[in-house]
């Protein structure tokens, strides 16, 4: 068979791939795939779509016949970058012309392909030349790389274990092609004389629908419990206390939310009658002008919560009843200090069933805005009223359980108030009487009625009704996110907090609770305008898609002939509990939803047993867990291997970085070892690494943080039946003559600092998996531990011996940083070093690098340096100034100014950019939290810092002064 090397692997635009990526995992437009449910690895349009695109054209050098010379090979690459740079757009997500350029490359490449092998002799299988391969990821999540698959021209099937991924990928691939350019079926828009004159793109029908249906459910449910979310009335009292009130006087206005605070009885016997508040913070809003916070009173024996507007006086507002001092624990509102309430009371107390809540403020929507009111005890009364017929009663698990779980928190049922519980039963079983209406609306819309439903392959009127019975759930499902009692209240910014903002469920002290008729994100019309939303503006793709609950590590021998084209994002290790996250969404999808996907929703909760994530708890060990892991990965591998098209190279995505570990080997990662073990096993040799800004700023938690914010795509093909057989010492000598040229290729894509490492993990596997097997000097295999011990090792070779590039002062200011950071320390060793260094101490202080006093040293920090400083007139410019100063302006005036002191660095801001790499490795080696995020900041803006430089408009010419002084 012959195979042509791939765009992905020889070259790809990746500051342009991943500046968009990142722009829109920062902050995700109306209508983006990933705000149709949640989802804890999410994948974002740019990389998925560069990344498929690149995997099936064809690299200029691999058609010499076309482009015989490198530079028409480079001229034709960089029209295909042009192509790329447009289509990773999100404004070009339905450009029918720049979609259609790049899927006319895609079929340009398959044809080749096919012609070169028309002769082959599974050419009839492999080789259809009208026909482009199918797509697949067998760990489909949240299905954005089926979508951007399906986008550029390709029949996709998707899989995953989990039934709530099945669901979001089954929204997002498999719904809207059925029902592509299907007009409205409700009677609403049917009645509409502009109906027959409008062309209903993609589904955009499906989206006014689901609007339409959302719509009367939520009327629906208003008429049926609306009594237990009632306005409140702004009295002459209120005003009384509160002058801002003024104009809202008299008026009955719509709840936003309720805020409430747990309590439990005070362990004070003086007081042990009274449940005292366990509240973190009594800020309300911390919006300039517009602050607002609780005040507590303490009268006639108890107290209450009043609120008070403006800026509180002293800081036990902020504090809330939370101890000030460095033990977090909480203190009796009615004793203080006198009587501190330690986590171990607080567990008991909820464990027995006597932890309660109080409502604390109510927050309302005004004539110009939001505004707090306090409490009032019909308020308090009314929530009492709301008897739940159904509670789930699946048992939390794993990363649900966390903490709640020590509070008596055992059951989903308990993470939601009865109100809560009220409200989403509500609609949970009004999406059936929707999907009822809607069978009826399409049958009169004469929508064929095939009496099939949506999960047996129906196209008519029952199926459309199920399909968006589907999209209902999934509001609902959103609703239930922003409607449990461990949701929160934003002060920042006045909104409501998902019940999930962290990858587990976590106990919260005071939450809020949204009205699901209001107009915020906890509201049930918000949530269907979301959905509806993605609907009209992500899923316009008219290819067919099918998404299937499969276990990828199972053996699969159903269909021989399916030969796709496979990019795909596994599990990363333990990094996320998918399956124990994903049953507080399921409980209330399966509420709906099981009558119509039972085998999908079979089970009480999402099947875990075979979840492909290294969980100790659910495998008796770390060992056993990982051992898990390793032989279900290797399956999956090795099914993937079996089954991808051998015209392209499989594309997998991985994200995770395991907190390392030293052994006797060295220090390795367990989580890359694992994986990347599975991937040599099943056979595969990595042919092109690539760092993919893929998740979120948010991701990084702090050094030593399991969370990255690039992933590293791995590229990979059949390892070759001429790999040889090489020595331990050889493949050290291959390494240390390739990765020096991958690194530079990496620091100028602008990896992070905190991917780096992980990054380079990359091309030192893909020497690895060049030979069959590396043998040590006994004779013994070398294994994927050692291998990655020796990657990390010549690595740190490579980043030192990049410190020839800097003047003397710098290499000296980096000895000193790595041995004492910011800290003092004694002159003598000091000047010594800097003997060795050829430099001296008082050299290093007229540089303004170094502060001396009193027999001791230390390092300026950036807050230290000079504002007025200017690297035309330093006399004695070093590099270490040069970063500093870029964070000094960064952090101080944002990426503007430092761009303005980038354009007159000119080309030594980029060796600035070198030392920032260099200093986060040292900071995160030495565990050294602040000071490597101030670097690991400055690379991360450079791309924004480095565009503004050029488009400075009085950007001085470099002078020859600049470069002397350096040499110097």
């Amino acid at each position: 068979m012959k195979t042509k090397k791939k765009l992905i692997e020889v070259a790809l635009p990746l500051d342009l791939v991943n500046t968009e990526a990142s722009r829109r995992k920062r902050k995700a437009p109306a209508g983006y795939p990933t705000s149709l449910h949640k989802w804890w690895a999410q994948r974002p349009l740019a990389a998925a779509r560069a990344v498929i695109f690149a995997q099936m054209v064809d690299d200029p050098s691999s058609n010499p016949d076309l482009f015989p010379t490198e530079k028409a090979q480079e001229k034709e690459r960089r029209r295909l970058f042009g192509i790329l740079e447009e289509l990773v757009k999100w404004e070009n997500t339905n450009n029918a012309e720049v979609l259609a350029q790049a899927r006319a490359e895609i079929w340009q490449s398959w044809r080749r392909a096919c012609a070169e092998n028309v002769d082959h002799p599974f050419a009839k299988k492999l080789f259809d030349r009208y026909k482009l391969p199918d797509f697949y990821d067998p760990f489909a999540g949240s299905g954005a790389l089926p979508l951007e698959a399906q986008r550029l021209g390709l029949q996709v099937v998707a899989s995953d274990l989990n039934p709530v991924s099945v669901l979001i990928t089954k929204a997002m691939i498999e719904v809207p092609p059925r029902f592509a350019r299907q007009p409205p079926v409700n009677p609403t828009s049917r009645a509409k004389k502009t109906l027959l004159r409008k062309e209903w793109r993609g589904a955009s029908g499906l989206a006014d629908d689901v609007r339409y249906y959302g719509k009367w459910m939520r009327d629906e449910a208003q008429r049926r419990i609306g009594h237990l979310y009632p306005k409140i009335k702004v009295t002459p009292e209120m005003v009384n206390e509160r002058q801002d009130l003024k104009h809202e006087t008299g008026r009955e206005l719509d709840v936003v939310a309720w805020l409430w605070a747990r309590t439990v009885k005070s362990p004070n016997p003086a007081v042990a009658d009274v449940a005292v508040p366990l509240v973190p913070n009594f800020m309300l809003s911390t919006k300039k002008g517009k602050e607002a916070y609780v005040e507590p009173v303490i009268a006639d024996g108890g107290y209450k919560f009043t609120v008070k507007g403006g800026k509180p006086k002293n800081a036990s507002a902020k504090r809330g009843t939370k101890s000030g001092g460095s033990h977090s624990i909480f203190l009796c509102l009615m004793s203080g200090e006198q009587t501190p309430m330690p986590f171990e009371y607080l567990r008991e107390e909820g464990k027995a069933g006597r932890m309660n809540s109080r409502l604390m403020a109510i927050v309302a929507q005004g004539q110009r805005g939001r505004i707090y009111l306090p409490p009032n005890q019909e308020m308090e009364d009314v929530s009492r009223e709301a008897i739940p017929a159904w509670t789930p009663e699946t048992p939390l698990y794993g990363k649900c359980r966390v903490n709640v779980s020590l509070y008596g928190f055992d059951t989903f049922g308990d993470l939601f108030t009865p109100r809560q519980l009220v409200a989403l039963t509500t609609f949970s079983e009004l999406v059936s009487e929707a999907r009822e209406r809607a069978y009826k609306d399409a049958l009169a819309a004469s929508l064929l009625s095939d009496n099939k439903s949506f999960a047996e392959g129906g196209t008519g009127a029952r199926a459309y009704a199920d399909a968006v019975s589907v999209y209902l759930s999934i509001a609902v499902s959103r609703l239930a996110d922003y409607g449990s009692s461990v949701a929160t209240w934003r002060p920042k910014d006045g909104a409501m907090r998902s019940s999930l903002p962290k990858q587990a469920v976590q106990m919260t002290w005071d939450y809020a609770e949204g009205s699901p008729f209001g107009r915020s994100s906890s509201g049930f019309i918000p949530c269907v305008e979301v959905v509806s939303k993605v609907i009209e503006t992500s899923l316009q793709c008219e290819t067919t898609g099918l998404s299937l609950q499969k276990d990828a590590a199972a053996s699969d021998a159903s269909n021989s002939s399916f030969s796709p084209v496979i990019s795909t994002d596994p599990p990363y290790f333990n990094n996320v509990g998918y399956a124990d996250l994903s049953d507080f969404f399921y409980v209330w999808l399966r509420h709906s939803q099981r009558l119509l996907f039972p085998d999908l929703f079979a089970t009480l909760a999402v099947p875990k047993a075979e979840e492909l994530v290294a969980t100790p708890y659910r495998h008796g060990g770390k060992e056993q867990a990982e051992s898990f892991f390793l032989e279900g990965m290797t399956k999956a591998m090795d099914n993937l291997a079996h089954k991808a098209h051998p015209a392209f190279p499989v594309t997998i995505y991985y994200a995770f970085k395991q907190s390392e570990s030293k052994r006797d080997e060295g220090v390795a990662s367990t989580g890359w070892e694992t994986f990347l073990g599975a991937v040599i096993r099943a056979g595969f040799s990595i042919s092109g690494t690539w760092p993919m800004r893929t998740e979120g700023d948010n991701r990084q938690v702090g050094i030593g943080s399991n969370a990255l914010a690039s992933s590293i795509v791995l590229v990979c093909r059949p390892q070759s039946e001429n790999a040889a057989t090489t020595s331990r010492r050889e493949f050290t000598a291959a390494l240390r003559a390739e990765l020096p040229t991958a690194l530079a290729h990496l620091q100028k894509s602008n990896i992070a600092p905190v991917d780096l490492t992980q990054a380079a993990i990359g091309p030192g596997m893909a020497v690895f998996t060049r030979y069959v097997q590396i043998l040590e000097s006994d004779g013994s295999p070398l294994s994927v531990r050692k291998a990655l011990a020796l990657i990390n090792q010549v690595l740190d070779e490579v980043l030192a011996k990049q410190e020839g590039d800097f003047d003397a002062d710098t290499r000296w200011a980096l000895a000193w940083f790595e041995e004492n950071g910011l800290s003092e320390g004694e002159y003598g060793k000091a000047e010594t070093l800097s003997i060795a260094k050829n430099t001296s101490v008082a050299g290093l202080v007229e540089a303004g690098v170094l502060a001396s006093r009193a027999g001791k040293v230390r390092l300026l920090a950036p807050a230290e340096l000079p504002e007025e400083w200017d690297p035309a007139t330093d006399q004695r410019l070093t590099v270490w100034e040069m970063v500093h100063h870029l964070i000094r302006l960064l952090e101080a005036d944002g990426e503007s100014a430092a761009a303005e002191l980038a354009a007159k660095l000119g080309s030594h801001a980029e060796t600035a950019r070198e030392l920032a790499y260099r200093l986060y490795s040292i900071c995160e080696r030495k565990k050294r939290a602040t000071e490597a995020l101030a670097y690991n900041a400055l690379v991360k803006s450079w791309p924004e810092i480095s565009r503004l430089a050029h488009e400075a408009p009085h950007a001085p010419a470099e002078k020859e002064p600049l470069f002397s002084k350096l040499e110097n």
